[in-house]
């Protein structure tokens, strides 16, 4: 027998989302280290629904075209402008949106650092106006992440009932017609991926130990993460695979567009932790892009010197933790001002992860690259003490 969705009792408190998407932000979230999307960008999503007049799914808080706009930004016709939380190809964002929109899952793929989790949090916002119903994938995630478990306390003393049952976040998604995040499917044990399989094409989640079941309703879907560079992950089965719309998130395509994706995150990241403004260090962040691109193209931005690439993947996001981490040095131990001293350390801790094979190929490009460069004299001078 079905489960009617009012009788899934919350066990967690989720923080509170206005109908208007721009109130009911928790007293706390003002102090948090790093707000969720509902409450960073809680104006841009209350002017976006105040003058969305577009057909929205069953359940959705923004009409598809309203959450491509959030996800890339625009100027609304009051001139309210939405800052770009992805910058990318437009179509990706469509076809992402498209999928939700649908019965579909949807599985972001992609190498690291090319913001799936980024993606994923936002879309879930844009939808649901919650992006917390998340299970993050992990080797020791286990089944009743994804299915449900139990208050032993409630079943040792009463036995399997409702009021012992503890719901997940998928099983919440489901009931109240929401959209669930799976991070780092690819992670999870392939035994426990494929409790995703009956959820995913019957839209159902049995509960055998009560003869009920919990049936979906509309406006639920999940977004998933994966990636393909990590070592020792669990491949999904075909079976599996077949329930999910693949988009693949790529790379950067220009070192312009990367420039300015860490320097929005640094902006955003650097203004929570009260560190000096980007556009100072502009010319650094670009130093630190191509070094990246370089090492991880396995080519000079000219096209003329090959050059090997180490072992790591040297992604957008590791580019964003480097300039942050020279931000704080340059605020806390310097004059303010990024330099590239401050962003030297962080680049060899990126480069070399192995400590043997690495290292040979950072002094090389140093000494054939870094070296010759016009401009380039403090940055390899930086280089070379923090590589001594």
């Amino acid at each position: 027998m079905s489960v009617p969705v009012a009788s899934v009792e919350p066990t967690t408190v989720r923080p509170p989302v206005s109908e208007g998407l721009g109130e009911g932000v928790s007293e706390s979230a003002g102090e948090a280290l790093r707000p969720h999307a509902e409450h960073a960008f809680a104006a841009e999503l209350a002017a976006l629904a105040a003058q969305d007049d577009r057909p929205r799914p069953a359940r959705w808080r923004l009409s598809p075209w309203a959450v491509a706009t959030y996800l890339l930004g625009g100027t609304l016709p009051d001139g309210t402008v939405i800052t770009p939380k992805y910058v990318g190809p437009r179509r990706i964002v469509e076809v992402a949106v498209t999928t939700l929109a649908t019965d579909r899952a949807l599985l972001l793929l992609g190498v690291p650092g090319t913001a799936k989790t980024w993606v994923s949090e936002h879309l879930a916002v844009a939808v649901s106006g919650d992006s917390t119903l998340l299970v993050q994938g992990t080797a020791g995630t286990p089944e009743e992440a994804i299915r449900y478990g139990w208050n032993y306390a409630q079943l040792l003393a009463h036995g399997p009932s409702r009021d012992a049952l503890v719901p997940s976040p998928v099983m919440r998604a489901m009931a109240e017609g929401m959209t669930a995040r799976v991070e780092e499917l690819t992670r999870i044990p392939a035994d426990v991926q494929d409790t995703l399989i009956t959820i995913l094409s019957e839209k159902v989640l049995p509960i055998p130990e009560l003869g009920q079941e919990v049936q979906a309703v509309r406006g639920f879907n999940v977004i998933a993460t994966a990636n393909d560079r990590d070592r020792g992950v669990n491949e999904l089965s075909s079976a599996l695979r077949r329930r999910f719309n693949t988009v693949v998130l790529p790379l950067p395509e220009s070192a312009d567009a990367e420039v300015d994706i860490v320097s929005r995150r640094v902006d955003q990241i650097g203004r929570s932790l009260d560190l000096p403004a980007v556009p100072e260090g502009i010319e650094e962040i670009r130093r630190v892009v191509t070094v990246f691109r370089e090492l991880r193209d396995g080519v000079t931005a000219d096209g003329r010197t090959k050059l090997k690439s180490p072992s790591g993947t040297l992604s957008t996001a590791e580019a964003i933790s480097v300039v942050t981490g020279g931000l704080a040095l340059a605020a806390h131990f310097g004059d303010g001002v990024l330099r590239a001293s401050d962003v030297a350390a962080g680049i060899l801790g990126a480069v070399v992860r192995d400590p043997a094979a690495d290292r040979v190929i950072w002094q090389e490009y140093l000494e054939a690259v870094v070296r010759e460069r016009d401009g380039w004299k403090d940055f390899y001078r930086a280089c070379r003490e923090v590589s001594a």
